[in-house]
């Protein structure tokens, strides 16, 4: 009996086994996923721009042409310049030719998809601060990263077609010091774009306040850091005759102020109506 008892159990258990509800799957749901979906799609679509190529191209022709130019000029001529002043130069031209670029980029980042706004974007899960990020650090990567290369290689072509000269630690900060303007125009332009409903006035505005801002900026003595202060003293920084202490203290002003301004932006951007 014992025995035929536990053959007729056995069956029992194995069905009880076999028709156990399985453990549900634990979701994991990643919450920037819809940033890095903005910051994506937002590079996507600055690199595939007539805009941005044309200045890449632009840039390219022109630092070509004018490092050929000073090697003939070197060979032929006999006119030798150090490439410290080269370099100075096409960083000085980079820099004023890439604010026209960083002003139509970012005066538009926000403003010119303010009509399909609201239905296409903010009601599928997208909160608008990381919204607000994605365009953001997406102006910042796709302009500083071009910046970096472009200046790498015209870096590289001037050590070898030019006389040396040129600190490489002394390069690397005028990089820095260079990428951190651009970083606060960048920011400038996304947080006028957040608070302004027409890309043309939001392009007006950041005008008057970049020209008025580095005017004031010029106005301060020489021992404080400045735009002015950087583009004046690019060559001695290239050839490593340089206080690394104003460039750390203008580079970190500059970061300062570009969190400060894209937090002002990102919480009037919250809270305004579309």
């Amino acid at each position: 009996m014992a025995s035929r008892v536990s053959t007729e159990k056995q069956p029992d258990a194995g069905r009880s086994a076999e028709t156990a509800p399985e453990q549900p799957r634990r979701l994991v749901f990643n919450r920037w996923l819809p940033y890095w979906a903005v910051l994506q799609a937002d590079m996507s679509q600055i690199t595939s721009s007539w805009i941005y190529r044309l200045w890449v191209l632009v840039s390219l022709l022109a630092a070509v042409g004018y490092i050929l130019y000073r090697f003939g000029l070197a060979h032929e001529a006999g006119i030798i310049q150090p490439a410290a002043r080269l370099i100075s130069d096409l960083l000085r031209w980079t820099l004023l030719g890439s604010v026209t670029l960083i002003v139509v980029l970012g005066a538009g980042a926000i403003s010119s998809e303010r009509g399909s706004l609201a239905d296409s974007v903010l009601s599928r899960g997208i909160s608008r601060h990381q919204y607000f990020l994605g365009k953001w650090h997406s102006r910042l990567l796709t302009v500083l990263g071009t910046f970096w290369m472009l200046s790498a290689v015209v870096l590289v072509a001037s050590l070898f077609l030019l006389h040396e000269g040129v600190s490489l630690t002394g390069s690397v900060l005028a990089l820095v010091g260079v990428s951190a303007l651009l970083g606060a125009v960048i920011t400038c332009g996304v947080t006028v774009s957040a608070v302004c409903n027409s890309t043309l006035l939001g392009i007006a505005i950041l005008w008057v306040v970049l020209y008025g801002g580095g005017f004031l900026l010029s106005l301060l003595p020489a021992t404080y850091p400045s735009p002015t202060w950087l583009l004046t003293s690019l060559p001695n920084i290239l050839r490593g005759h340089y206080d690394s202490h104003l460039i750390w203290q203008l580079v970190g002003w500059s970061a300062g102020a570009s969190v400060v301004v894209a937090l002002i932006g990102m919480i009037y951007f919250t809270w305004r109506d579309l």
